[in-house]
């Protein structure tokens, strides 16, 4: 293979679920198109990476800083809601459910791998919280580390005056419950609510 192919395969393969395999498959089809799509391709990944940068508020990814959810006078600050990573805001944002602000950590709390509150940014979701927060929501995933970051952003709040809830899990909407794991089902089971 010529260098530049060669090149341009091992960036592709640093992707996340990109192998060996995939990234040839993606550099030919590259090749393969008019060269106005390569092109076009390489000026949409150059603009990402200069004009794309995270709020200074939230965390969120966003050409302006403040984001559109930070910025957007309609949302409720007196609630933020804590994600990991900002695929996880748009996921609740394409819900239409949630009307309040956020907060995106850089992941979570996992020591093993040197990431530390300093790491994930709990001391910039610290900042924001003295004033009208009354809610914080904690938004994290339900994995070991992800549930070990809510329990330490919730000790490190206790003592302020501010509601603190965790989102809910268990069930998907039309699940099968044959089909569900013991630990979602019994996370369901213990997070039911009366029914309305």
């Amino acid at each position: 293979m010529a260098d530049a192919i060669q090149r341009l395969v091992g960036l592709l393969r640093q992707l996340p679920s990109v192998g060996e395999k995939t990234a040839a498959r993606l550099v030919f089809y590259i090749l393969s198109s008019p060269a106005e799509y390569g092109k076009a391709l390489s000026g949409a990944i150059e603009d990402v990476v200069e004009r794309v940068k995270p709020c200074r508020i939230c965390g969120n990814l966003s050409e302006h800083s403040p984001c559109p959810v930070c910025a957007d006078p309609k949302r409720d600050e007196t609630t933020i809601c804590v994600v990991e990573k900002v695929q996880d805001l748009m996921a609740i944002e394409a819900s239409n459910e949630y009307r309040g602000v956020y907060h995106v950590l850089r992941g979570n709390l996992s020591p093993l791998d040197g990431k530390g509150p300093e790491q994930i940014g709990v001391d910039g979701l610290l900042d924001r919280l003295p004033g009208n927060v009354r809610e914080l929501i904690l938004a994290t995933s339900s994995s070991v580390e992800g549930e070990a970051t809510a329990l330490y952003l919730k000790k490190r709040i206790a003592s302020m005056n501010i509601k603190i809830s965790r989102i809910a899990s268990g069930i998907p909407v039309g699940g099968e419950l044959e089909y569900v794991d013991r630990g979602t089902l019994g996370r369901a089971l213990a997070g039911r609510r009366e029914m309305q």
